[in-house]
C-alpha cells in the first residue's frame, strides 16, 4: 500500500504509528527523504469523432500511453507516469474529446538506487 501525504514530523510520525497498527504491516518507508521514483496508473475512456478522434490517437502517443480498447466511438486509454503527467494529458483532451470515464491508481513508488525496503 502507498499512502501519499503532507505533514510535518509530528504528522508523519502519528500516521507511522497508526499504520504499524495493522496486522499485515511489515515496514513503513518515508519516500520523501531520499531520491525516488512515484508513478500512477490511469485508465481512461474518451468519446470522440471525427478530428477529435485523431487527437485522442496522437495524444496518446506523444504521452507514450496505449489505446487498449476502441469502438466506433469510444477510446480506453491506459497511461502510466507521475500524476502532473496524467493531469496534462486530461487537460491536452478537454477541447477535442470528452472524457467519460476515470479509473486512477494513485500514486506507488519506490528508492531509487541499491536502497532496498526488507
Amino acid at each position: 500500500m502507498t499512502i501519499q501525504t503532507v505533514g510535518d514530523e509530528k504528522v508523519l510520525e502519528q500516521i507511522e504509528k497508526q499504520l504499524h497498527k495493522l496486522v499485515d504491516v511489515l515496514r513503513v518507508s518515508e519516500l520523501g527523504q531520499g531520491a525516488h521514483v512515484e508513478r500512477e496508473i490511469m485508465l481512461v475512456k474518451i468519446q470522440a469523432s471525427g478530428y477529435g478522434r485523431e487527437e485522442v490517437k496522437r495524444n496518446t502517443e506523444i504521452f507514450r500511453g496505449q489505446i487498449i480498447d476502441v469502438t466506433p466511438t469510444l477510446y480506453t486509454v491506459q497511461l502510466a507516469g507521475t500524476s502532473d503527467k496524467l493531469d496534462a494529458f486530461l487537460a491536452s483532451l478537454r477541447d477535442v474529446a470528452k472524457i467519460v470515464e476515470v479509473a486512477r491508481s494513485g500514486v506507488v513508488g519506490l528508492s531509487r538506487g541499491d536502497k532496498i525496503m526488507r
